[in-house]
């Protein structure tokens, strides 16, 4: 779902939360170690030391993580090993590209156990069950609050507010082409104004001073005013394409906690993602491999996982933490679009896209 949070990650240390790396590759499981499950993901993945270890004891499995790069990325190398993949399970592809993975089979079927908690909405592959849906969260424009107040200016609260005069040079988004938020940002749009509106649109975006950047950390932690990083590093756009789970991160890790996050969200711009997992066809421990999917959707991994990813569990008996809930924006009518047509058109909205807006 998402590209690298580093900053995310790092403030997350202090409670106790571990983002889990390794190099190497399942060969541990191939060559016989049946003890050890090997999780590929991209770079975001994190979860409570305790809760982990919960697991180890309880399946008899060590977990191994193997990061590779962002979630695009990650799905283009597991397209490229399949069959001999680097590992058990691939976490990390979402309904973006979901259809890429699927249709170059890179996973094998297993009904997850515990998948009658999730609904039905989350399970985009019901009738092979190939992936297993793990988290949902919201691509948005996020605004820094301080700013806007300022400039008594009301931030923006729709995609057609984003081409506005008021908002001309404040914007910054990712590369549709490279970047998981940016390629959301796009479909988000193309959802709002049709295979014959978006282009017009994205045009005014551009005539209206839209910067683009290669990936989610530049962007938030570089350009936005309105975070942590962008405050150290002087960025100067107001508005950028994130997530709403945004507002939590920036307000959790602050010292001292505000009573409201320095961060909103338009919600009127929101384009929901789902996550997944699976099993990884050519599996070394493909035993170990189904444990740990069934893991990945129990009570406790969704419970845990909110404040280690900034994402919502899918299961309908996971309550996020206190805190997470308390700064938590809602999001009660994102955009989204259909796995097919998603298929259908993707790569020709990137690719126009990519000659719209990176000339």
């Amino acid at each position: 779902m998402r590209t690298s949070r580093t900053t995310y990650l790092a403030l997350a240390v202090g409670l106790g939360i571990v983002a889990l790396s390794a190099c190497g590759s399942s060969e541990e499981g191939a060559s016989g170690d049946s003890r050890t499950v090997t999780l590929v993901s991209h770079d975001s993945w994190a979860v409570s030391k305790n809760v982990l270890k919960g697991f180890e004891k309880k399946s008899g499995y060590r977990v191994k993580v193997l990061e590779d790069g962002d979630a695009g990325q990650a799905v283009n190398k597991a397209i490229l090993s399949k069959g001999n993949p680097q590992g058990d399970v691939f976490f990390g592809v979402d309904n973006t590209l979901l259809s890429r993975a699927l249709d170059n089979g890179v996973f094998a079927p297993y009904r997850a156990k515990g998948l009658e908690r999730v609904p039905s909405a989350y399970q985009l592959d019901v009738a092979k069950h190939r992936v297993t849906p793990v988290d949902t969260g919201d691509i948005c424009v996020n605004y820094d609050k301080k700013y806007f107040a300022e400039h008594k200016l009301t931030p923006p609260s729709s995609f057609a507010d984003l081409a506005k005069p008021a908002y001309k040079n404040l914007l910054v988004t990712e590369n549709a082409a490279t970047s998981s938020p940016g390629l959301g940002f796009l479909l988000g749009s193309a959802a709002r104004y049709g295979d014959d509106g978006w282009q017009g649109y994205w045009k005014k975006l551009v005539a209206n001073g839209v910067k683009v950047v290669d990936g989610w950390d530049q962007a938030y932690n570089d350009e936005f005013s309105g975070s942590a990083g962008g405050k150290k590093a002087g960025g100067d756009r107001p508005l950028v394409v994130s997530y709403a789970s945004s507002p939590p991160a920036e307000a959790i890790y602050a010292e001292p906690q505000p009573k409201t996050s320095p961060v909103g969200v338009a919600t009127g711009t929101c384009f929901r993602q789902v996550e997944f997992a699976g099993l990884l066809d050519g599996a070394g421990n493909e035993k170990g491999g189904r444990a740990l999917l069934d893991f990945l959707i129990s009570k406790e991994f969704q419970q845990d996982m909110p404040l280690n990813m900034f994402v919502d569990p899918v299961a309908e008996d996971a309550t996020a933490p206190a805190d997470y809930r308390k700064y938590a924006v809602r999001v009660d009518d994102p955009a989204t679009l259909s796995p097919r047509v998603i298929a259908d058109h993707r790569d020709d909205w990137v690719k126009s896209w990519t000659s719209l807006v990176r000339k």
